[in-house]
């Protein structure tokens, strides 16, 4: 008899635990295994297709070249220091903004520091920092320099508040702007390099300045893999062709300065 108690309780235990089994299984399986598969499709829809990738890469591919078509305007006769203003007005007026390049040096901030010389009258001592605004003198009635990114963002700004300074930036994201469609008023020199005898240095209310009397800034209409062409304040009304190593190497040794816009 305790035999087949035995043998009774055994088969008891084995239908508990196999109907135990089997709604654990199913549990799993319309419960974790469901949040499982959930979790697994978000993941796959948030991983872009290869089509997206290309698409993307293709976005930040710059072009081998570009070239855009923006208005001309002389500094000359009027501000044959004043090539800053000059291209600033080429640029606002690509932006369709009637901008007039005397108007634009009216109203451009200006550091009136006055000039202070050595006794021999050869060398400046101490002058105004064309950070601060425009140095000197742009008419030429007496002595004019120039003026630097940060002195005339403000006024690119008053006139086009999606205004940007790229000042600092690699030369490659300038030839994206103009590939873009939008040009790039940069600084260079007027013989677009640079000599070590060519460098001055001054002091100025917030310091000393190292900086050249050859200064010049253009309007940057195109680029190919070799050259880069401008709008040249100080030149003829069609763009000039610059060898683009040596325009670089003279951007950057005048501080990577550069101002443009966004659409």
């Amino acid at each position: 008899m305790r035999v087949f108690f035995a043998y009774l309780l055994i088969l008891i235990l084995l239908g508990v635990t196999g109907f135990l089994s089997t709604e654990l299984y199913q549990y799993v399986s319309e419960n974790v295994w469901g949040e499982t598969k959930e979790v697994l499709a978000k993941e796959n829809d948030s991983v872009p297709s290869n089509d997206a990738e290309s698409k993307a890469n293709q976005e930040t591919q710059i072009p081998a070249s570009a070239r855009i078509e923006a208005p001309f305007v002389s500094q000359y006769p009027e501000l044959p220091s004043g090539c800053e203003v000059t291209a600033l007005a080429m640029l606002l007026q690509f932006k369709g903004i009637d901008a007039d390049k005397m108007q634009l040096y009216n109203e451009v901030k200006k550091d009136s520091t006055p000039i202070v010389w050595s006794p021999d009258k050869k060398t400046i001592l101490y002058w105004g920092n064309p950070n601060l605004g425009y140095v000197g003198d742009a008419t030429g009635k007496s002595k004019g320099f120039a003026i630097y990114h940060e002195g005339l963002f403000p006024l690119l700004q008053h006139y086009i508040p999606t205004g940007i300074d790229m000042t600092g930036q690699d030369f490659s994201e300038l030839e994206r702007q103009i590939a873009s469609g939008i040009p790039v008023l940069a600084w260079t020199t007027i013989s677009y390099e640079i000599q070590e005898e060519d460098w001055v240095t001054w002091d100025t209310p917030i310091g000393p300045i190292k900086t050249t009397f050859k200064e010049h800034a253009v309007l940057l209409v195109g680029y190919d893999e070799k050259s880069v062409y401008m709008n040249d304040p100080r030149k003829g009304n069609t763009p000039v062709q610059v060898d683009k190593t040596t325009f670089v190497s003279t951007w950057e040794k005048m501080g990577k300065q550069a101002l443009s816009y966004l659409p």
